[in-house]
């Protein structure tokens, strides 16, 4: 009997930080009439996160690269010109270079207020943003098993897709800060191993049913089963300025999630590893990016990067064709020839403090840079 093929279907999300056009700061207070407009603009697709400053953007349920590419730069598109109208502007970065999270109104919502309430400051924190990928696999048990291979692969997505080098007007010496504060917060990091989903659901069950958490949903590892859709949800990712870098991570993501199903189908699958180890990447790509390479857990070295990514564009090269996002695949090589926005952002600040600028100015030109690259 044939193994019937997930849907491999696609969803985006993506979080933005507005920002003063006029002094690059994050903009506290953005009127109601621009949640009002993106809301009628996108049916919904666009809405406040956490913070005020924030916006959310969701596609809906796409059969295709192709269709989430539509989609997601229609809601690029949305937020770039609606928040231009009241002289803001989106970055799609997953830190501000320098202003203050102690300054940030938080939206007025019974989920956010209570998550404040149990969070306390390490919520106060959070002026931060992510890019999440679904991808739709129906069966649960298939699910779990998908998503505790694919956990090898998650500090790769990370590297590729660091946007947080900078931090309060700090240059903090990570590529992706982002993750530094959201590890502050309980239920994050690498998912748990589960061997079905009747084990995770009695394990989860207990949080719920003990009142701890109010749903799944606060589980916010950086692999998760979606709480309301069918889906693997990679949650690793920081943002990524550039919309091409974001599409072509999408991809890789939903083709992973195929490679490791076409193994099952023929009785292989991923060798597993201890949190140890893949946490020992993650830290690595949250601190270096791709520039020092990860730990080849089957060699059991460190090898550059560049390797590592030619093998796994390799490895989904039949996967892409079939999904049709060969193109996508074919793109992430110039990630690593120019660098993820972390590597273009330190290389605008330093370009502008050897040009004599003040630390102040330097950041600024930061901000400059990303409103110009999230609007490309």
């Amino acid at each position: 009997m044939a193994i019937r093929e997930p849907a491999l279907t696609l969803g985006l999300e993506e979080e933005y930080l507005l920002v003063d056009r006029e002094t690059g700061a994050v903009a506290a207070e953005p009127p109601d009439e621009l949640f009002e407009a993106l809301n009628e603009r996108t049916a919904g697709r666009a809405f406040p996160e956490f913070l005020r400053a924030q916006v959310e953007v969701a596609t809906p349920v796409c059969r295709d690269i192709s269709e989430a590419r539509q989609a997601l730069t229609a809601l690029r598109r949305a937020v770039i010109e609606e928040a231009g109208r009241f002289g803001l502007a989106p970055i799609a970065a997953s830190s501000h270079p320098f202003s203050l999270t102690s300054k940030q109104k938080r939206t007025d919502k019974e989920r956010y207020v209570a998550l404040l309430e149990e969070m306390q400051g390490a919520a106060r924190r959070m002026m931060i943003c992510g890019l999440h990928v679904h991808v739709g696999v129906e069966d649960d048990d298939l699910r779990i098993d998908l998503m505790n291979q694919l956990t090898y692969f998650l500090p790769h997505l990370l590297a590729l897709s660091c946007s947080s080098p900078f931090w309060e007007g700090e240059r903090t010496g990570l590529m992706s800060f982002r993750l530094m504060i959201f590890n502050g917060v309980p239920r994050t990091g690498l998912p748990e191993q589960f061997s079905s989903w009747g084990e995770y659901r009695r394990h989860t069950d207990v949080l719920v049913e003990t009142g701890i958490i109010a749903d799944n949903s606060r589980i916010w590892w950086d692999l998760r089963p979606s709480a309301r859709y069918p889906t693997l949800e990679t949650r690793v990712m920081d943002c990524c300025t550039s919309l091409e870098d974001a599409l072509s991570l999408a991809a890789l993501n939903q083709c992973l999630v195929r490679m490791l199903w076409r193994l099952r189908r023929a009785n292989q699958r991923w060798r597993m590893y201890s949190h140890l180890l893949l946490g020992e990447n993650r830290w690595r790509a949250m601190r270096y990016s791709y520039d020092a390479g990860l730990l080849d857990l089957g060699r059991q070295r460190v090898v550059p990067f560049a390797g590592l990514l030619e093998e796994m564009v390799a490895l989904v090269a039949e996967d892409a064709a079939v999904l049709g996002c060969s193109a996508e695949i074919a793109r992430l090589p110039d990630i690593l020839a120019r660098g993820t926005s972390a590597h273009r952002q330190l290389q605008v600040y330093e370009r502008a403090v050897a040009d004599g600028a003040s630390q102040e100015d330097a950041l600024r030109a930061v901000v400059n840079w990303l409103v110009m690259e999230t609007a490309r």
